[in-house]
């Protein structure tokens, strides 16, 4: 399976409340650890980050980058901070960086509305919100990072969609699409995949349009849907509960995401990953929030269930039932606190990182979620 049956994990803690919220999901990750025969973790910690560039002139430096070459995967805490900056003006983000060097193309954003969690959306809590936003993450407007052109009259920056990215964003697309048909949801659209672009106004996302229009002809067990970006958020806010898998370009999920988190309780409830064909990374949407930094109310409920995502993908990429039981545990445990009552600060409750933290960890030692 893997060396000596031990997922190496490279965990990069980052900035601000990035340290705060990835030491509750550790201790979650030790917990299944010692509960699930076969399961073994070695966790190797290494620096990345706003902090680090400040101290050193580098996001991170080279052995950082080669242990997450190394490793099975790669947990994140948050990374950046709005007074380091580079030259340019821009922050530091490592973890767009990451997504550069192994070509993390598929940004995968679960919006599941946990028992107990409130949401802005009147019904949201009878019907139910559980989609996953797939937005690619190399190229697209942001492939313009760094190589934009300023002068004194106009700024310019370049969109770039690829057939080799696209099709591969696609086919992994419509894979999700199906795996959370096969697993069943009752009550749930499963199987349906929604492309979200702006094709009836720029030429690319045409081309992007057609290649999920080829791409969908393989895979017929999913129902397909095509909407533009507008129509879709206004849509996202009126009716979420009838998207399942969303998949669009890069900046339309950059903003969508958000929007997507905002419906099920905001960016402490939002996990995410960056995969690719080889690699991935594992980090909370939210950002560094220096605002509330080491004063313990910081939710680590996105970090924890982003580890749970980590699981499932080694789980699927390893063929190791193991980790994708305690994937699913992880989920129920979370579940489980909310729904006994844990609120945290951002929900008006009084409940800090510690508190969410000794909720999620009791929850794992109840027979439900065993």
């Amino acid at each position: 399976m893997l060396a000596n049956d031990t997922f190496h994990i490279a965990v990069l803690p980052g900035d601000g409340i990035g340290p705060e919220v990835m030491a509750p999901a550790l201790d979650v990750l030790r917990k299944v650890e010692a509960t699930t025969p076969g399961l073994k973790f070695k966790f190797t910690e290494a620096a990345a980050g706003a902090n680090h560039y400040r101290d050193t002139g580098k996001s991170m430096p080279e052995t950082t980058v080669k242990l997450c070459r190394d490793a099975d995967a790669i947990l994140l805490g948050a990374c950046g901070l709005p007074q380091v900056r580079y030259p340019d003006g821009t922050e530091i983000m490592p973890q767009v960086e990451l997504r550069f060097i192994f070509d993390l193309y598929a940004g995968v954003r679960p919006a599941r509305l946990v028992p107990g969690v409130p949401s802005p959306i009147v019904g949201a809590d009878t019907r139910g919100i559980d989609l996953v936003l797939i937005r690619e993450s190399t190229e697209g407007l942001f492939a313009s990072m760094g190589k934009g052109v300023v002068t004194h009259d106009e700024a310019r920056e370049t969109l770039v969609i690829t057939r080799k990215t696209s099709e591969r964003l696609f086919e992994f697309s419509f894979r999700l699409a199906e795996r959370r048909k096969a697993r069943g949801k009752p009550g749930k659209i499963a199987g349906k995949l929604t492309c979200v672009d702006k094709a009836n106004v720029f030429k690319a996302f045409a081309f992007f349009r057609q290649l999920y229009d080829e791409c969908s002809a393989r895979h017929p067990g999913v129902t397909t849907e095509r909407l533009y970006v507008d129509a879709c958020s206004a849509m996202l806010v009126r009716r979420p509960w009838d998207f399942d898998v969303m998949v669009m370009e890069n900046m339309f999920g950059d903003i969508l995401s958000d929007l997507t988190a905002g419906l099920v309780g905001g960016m402490g409830m939002a996990p995410s990953a960056d995969i690719g064909d080889t690699h991935a990374v594992f980090q909370p949407c939210h950002g560094t929030a220096p605002d509330i930094m080491g004063q313990g109310i910081a939710n680590p409920s996105a970090m924890i269930l982003s580890a749970a995502m980590m699981l499932d993908w080694l789980a699927d990429k390893h063929d190791y039932a193991p980790a994708g039981a305690a994937a699913q545990r992880i989920e129920a445990a979370v579940d489980c606190a909310f729904q006994a009552g844990i609120r945290p600060r951002e929900f008006g409750g009084p409940d800090g990182t510690v508190a969410v933290t000794k909720a999620v960890l009791s929850a794992l030692d109840t027979p439900a979620v065993v």
